[in-house]
């Protein structure tokens, strides 16, 4: 389980000898655990090593003896020279890949954190909510409350009929039962505000019928209200598998079209020379400079470039010296990674995207915070 506070120590960790990362699909229903030792070294062959066989021995130890065979990809990084290892299993797929940088090498979990971090969902009825914290694909809360019982009124000369729940019979019953569902509903929408809020979800999505979730949505305060993606039909006693399943679904087709709008933004920004840029050379000067608000890398992206020994400076093409400090350039072999790194480190948001767009465009651009 990888917690976003491991994923920062990850992020500002700054070793004096190379990373060994090393990221393994793992799902042992497809194959047994000997295949994925073997496809483990197969990796590890294609990498100079050179001296760091220590962490190369350091992960296949990890995965005699420690790993327990659970979750469907893993994530190892380990410098030995530097006391460094650490280990995540993850219940999402990751494509299995090994690389030895100065660093950690982080674009697949930033792209996981992506499309699979920090999702809240509601699922609201007429009586009360049951709200989910879902992350990196695993359940890490859910709650729920109920408000007062919506009864069911009988139909009749001085009646209307409900929702749920007993029957009334007198006069002015049917406001009755709105003010209950309107108050029912205020408890529900404070309740899953104050949920959200303490999970610190960055996405949210509410499941129940159009009725419900209409009224409830209304009563979210509006800065919840922008981070709903989406909606769906759910029952409100499913299971918590269900949810997530039904959940993701309905989040992956809104990332897909918030993607190729934002795509469409960056790539509308940069033609017109506003906060926008695209390909590999301004974007990488933009993200040095610390005007990347998010990042758009086209998925598998990865691209050599140099690196300023003395400030760091990230450039497209080699130079004589920096034109910021006079240092000497040394050539990097993912500059890509090094920008991830640096919007990161600033704050910034990085989008891996499936655009053929920004792929014409370079592969690489970015939002501009000015």
């Amino acid at each position: 389980m990888l917690t976003d506070r491991e994923f920062k120590e990850l992020l500002d960790f700054q070793p004096k000898h190379p990373v060994l990362s090393v990221y393994l699909n793992v799902d042992s229903a497809r194959q047994p655990a000997e295949a994925y030792r073997l496809q483990l070294r197969s990796m590890l062959k294609d990498l100079p090593l050179n001296g760091n066989g220590a962490d190369s021995a350091a992960i296949e130890r990890y995965l005699e003896h420690e790993y327990g065979w659970t979750g469907r990809s893993l994530a190892i990084f380990s410098s030995a020279a530097d006391g460094f290892f650490r280990a995540f299993s993850l219940q999402v797929p990751l494509r299995s890949r090994a690389r030895l940088m100065p660093e950690p090498y982080l674009k697949p979990l930033a792209d996981l954190l992506d499309s699979y971090g920090g999702y809240g969902v509601a699922l609201a009825d007429k009586q009360g909510v049951r709200v989910f914290h879902f992350h990196l694909g695993e359940l890490r809360e859910q709650e729920g409350t109920l408000g007062e019982v919506v009864k069911q009124v009988k139909r009749g000369r001085n009646s209307t009929r409900g929702q749920r729940g007993g029957r009334v019979q007198s006069p002015g019953g049917g406001r009755h039962t709105e003010e209950v569902v309107a108050r029912n509903m205020r408890d529900s929408a404070q309740f899953a505000a104050d949920f959200f809020a303490d999970k610190q979800v960055r996405r949210i999505l509410l499941g129940g019928t159009d009725e419900n979730l209409a009224q409830f949505r209304a009563e979210l305060p509006r800065s919840l209200q922008a981070l709903v993606m989406g909606t769906f039909h759910m029952d409100m006693n499913a299971s918590h598998d269900e949810v997530l399943r039904r959940a993701m679904q309905v989040a992956e087709e809104a990332e897909a079209r918030s993607e190729a709008k934002l795509v469409q933004t960056v790539i509308t920004a940069a033609a017109k020379g506003q906060d926008g840029v695209v390909g590999l050379a301004d974007t990488l000067s933009a993200a040095h400079a610390g005007r990347v608000m998010t990042l758009l890398l086209s998925e598998g992206y990865r691209a050599p470039g140099y690196q300023c020994g003395g400030c760091g400076y990230l450039a497209a093409q080699s130079a004589d010296s920096c034109p910021f400090c006079g240092g000497a350039f040394n050539q990097i072999e993912d500059a890509v990674e090094f920008a991830v790194r640096k919007v990161m480190r600033d704050g910034g948001e990085v989008e891996i995207v499936r655009s053929p767009e920004l792929q014409a465009a370079g592969g690489i651009g970015g939002l501009l915070r000015y």
